[in-house]
């Protein structure tokens, strides 16, 4: 295995492109999987990006790509599948040469999926599969760097300079160098959890389950964002249940940027989707303009108007020591909520993060005000 570990802009989707194009010439007829977090990301990203297969193949070797299909051929006959990292059943069946894999810490049963990847890998003398991604702390990565098997590649940002926009470099550089955020995203370096964060990613791996149980309500939290733009913040949008057993379940991280329609339409829609019997959304800074916003886009939808009277400790703190106690489940990953979670410093005093508060309105609902007919508190 050939693990690389960068920065943004580094080179990561150039590096697998090339990669897997040369797999291809040495394996006439042979068979290559291109795994991606979903199809779109293949296709847009691995495929016909500007650092794509299509874009970087010689053309006395560029392949003929059918998307209907999810399959490149190689003017040598050799075929590469292409495949969502956040689907673990579809490895059953196949088997590779070869196989590139483009940021697993993002897919959401990044363990699983690659432990099926790996029964497939069993084509050939040498079966190889290179993993191109952004370090984050999760449980494949720290066994992938501990693997015998496994060679590491790092890279920082600006060791690609030469090929980026020298302003937007020093926006970044600016913004972010000596933080958490740029250390991960620019250096490329693996952070664990930030001193004063109230959550630990121990907390979270212990709870994470595959399927939820029976879920006897579920709730949509919403974060709206402040301001309109390109520098707006996101709106987050968290689905979250409450299972039969009195834990929760974090179903869906539906977070997004843009205008209060297009926030509101993207929170209804996961209302209905997941079935939910309430949309409990943070009124601190829109006021009655969030409850106008989202009854505009379904006016039958149940909605719940609430407001941040503590500070962001005190409010946080119960929440996290849900996640503590193990009465908190992720189902699947959600690694830029988790990020959020594990990475926040209240005590600093910058503003909490969007996905961080929808979250926690949602179980704040469900495990700390929700109460059944008896008055028992969950």
């Amino acid at each position: 295995m050939w693990l690389i570990l960068a920065g943004r802009g580094w080179g990561k989707t150039q590096a697998g492109a090339v990669w897997t194009i040369q797999k291809a010439l040495d394996h006439p007829n042979g068979n290559g999987a291109i795994i991606g977090q979903t199809v779109d990301d293949v296709r847009k990203v691995m495929v016909r990006g500007v650092s794509g297969i299509l874009r970087l193949a010689p053309d006395w070797f560029r392949p003929i790509y059918n998307p209907s299909n999810r399959e490149l051929t190689f003017p040598n006959g050799c075929t590469c599948s292409t495949y969502s990292g956040d689907v673990i059943e579809q490895f059953r069946g196949p088997g590779f040469h070869f196989a590139w894999a483009d940021e697993p810490a993002k897919w959401r049963y990044a363990s699983d999926t690659w432990d099926q990847l790996e029964f497939t890998m069993r084509r050939g003398a040498l079966p190889q599969t290179m993993a191109t991604t952004t370090p984050r702390p999760i449980p494949l990565l720290k066994k992938l760097l501990l693997d015998p098997d496994c060679v590491v590649t790092r890279g920082i940002t600006e060791a690609n300079a030469a090929n980026l926009s020298p302003k937007a470099l020093e926006r970044l550089k600016a913004k972010y160098s000596g933080t958490r955020l740029g250390r991960q995203e620019l250096e490329g370096v693996m952070l664990d959890d930030a001193p004063g964060a109230l959550w630990k990613r121990q907390w979270i791996e212990e709870g994470r389950v595959v399927k939820a149980p029976l879920l006897r309500r579920v709730v949509v939290g919403v974060d709206p964002q402040v301001g309109e733009g390109e520098n707006a913040a996101e709106t987050g949008i968290v689905v979250a249940g409450l299972g039969v057993d009195g834990h929760g379940y974090v179903l869906a991280d539906a977070t997004v940027q843009g205008s209060p329609a297009e926030w509101a339409s993207a929170a209804v829609v996961a209302y209905h989707m997941h079935q939910a019997d309430r949309i409990v959304a943070e009124e601190n800074q829109g006021g009655k303009m969030v409850a106008h916003t989202i009854r505009m886009t379904d006016p039958k939808v149940a909605y719940k108007g609430v407001h941040a009277s503590r500070g962001k400790i005190a409010r946080a703190e119960p929440v996290a020591a849900l996640y503590e106690q193990n009465r908190v489940h992720h189902v699947g990953a959600f690694p830029l909520l988790e990020d959020q979670l594990c990475e926040y410093e209240a005590a600093l005093g910058q503003p909490s993060p969007d996905r961080y508060d929808a979250c926690a309105w949602a179980l704040t609902e469900l495990l700390l005000e929700a109460k059944d007919k008896r008055g028992f508190a969950w």
